[in-house]
């Protein structure tokens, strides 16, 4: 039985926020540590976001479901899992959390200013599609596991980030509170202002295409339901 609303939106700003520290802050580890290594400071960092996934998903699943994602609560408002207003105020909860996180990260690292707008450039056609099919994947990867084995979903959305941080050209962000949020850093995980609202309506154009298709390929049940949320609908990407 999941908490009460108040409880749900603390979690998910709990959670959103406990990503956007791992995401940001092993950026900044990553980039002091890698001498120069580009290729070793996203490595870094994937392993990290990768890893923590599963913990924030498993702490936060009892409580709201653990979507920490705008794109996934909104796919699960579409297929009634959660109420639409509900899914509003999760999404304003998940923003709020993601910028707290950056917050937090600059401060464990000393950095100069708690939030300051971000500056590497992430925009053009390619990178737009990169995070349509990010965002589709994960959408994805949360419906049919959760319906295998819904034990796994915190896992697989682990997994799956790892990987989608090396397959796609934008390194998956995967995640429209997490865009925003990294919009607030100049460190390595960072995203020109400029450039978030790009990115978040194709994440969104992939979530929905996703949601659609798994509609369209998803087995009723024998009671002629379709899968419900009987385990955490999934989280965000990362990068």
């Amino acid at each position: 039985m999941m908490a009460g609303l108040p409880r749900r939106l603390a979690a998910e700003a709990l959670g959103t926020a406990w990503l956007l520290a791992v995401v940001v802050g092993s950026g900044i580890m990553a980039e002091r540590l890698s001498g120069g290594s580009t290729g070793l400071a996203l490595l870094a960092n994937a392993v990290a976001t990768g890893a923590a996934l599963p913990v924030i998903i498993l702490v936060f699943a009892p409580l709201s479901g653990a979507h920490l994602n705008p794109a996934v609560s909104l796919v699960m408002a579409l297929r009634r899992e959660i109420a639409a207003r509900d899914a509003g105020l999760y999404m304003l909860a998940q923003a709020a959390g993601g910028i707290l996180g950056v917050a937090l990260a600059h401060a464990m690292f000393e950095h100069p200013a708690l939030l300051e707008a971000g500056t590497r450039a992430r925009t053009g056609g390619a990178q737009w599609l990169a995070e349509g099919v990010a965002t589709a994947g994960l959408v994805l990867a949360i419906l049919g596991v959760r319906r295998a084995m819904a034990t796994a979903v915190p896992f697989a959305v682990g997994l799956y980030i790892v990987a989608a941080y090396w397959f796609t050209a934008s390194t998956s962000f995967a995640n429209p509170a997490v865009t925003l949020a990294r919009g607030f850093t100049t460190s390595f995980a960072g995203i020109a202002p400029a450039d978030v609202a790009g990115f978040a309506l194709a994440q969104c154009a992939g979530a929905l295409l996703a949601a659609g298709l798994w509609r369209w390929l998803e087995v009723p049940s024998q009671s002629g339901v379709r899968g419900q949320a009987i385990a955490p609908a999934g989280v965000e990407g990362s990068r």
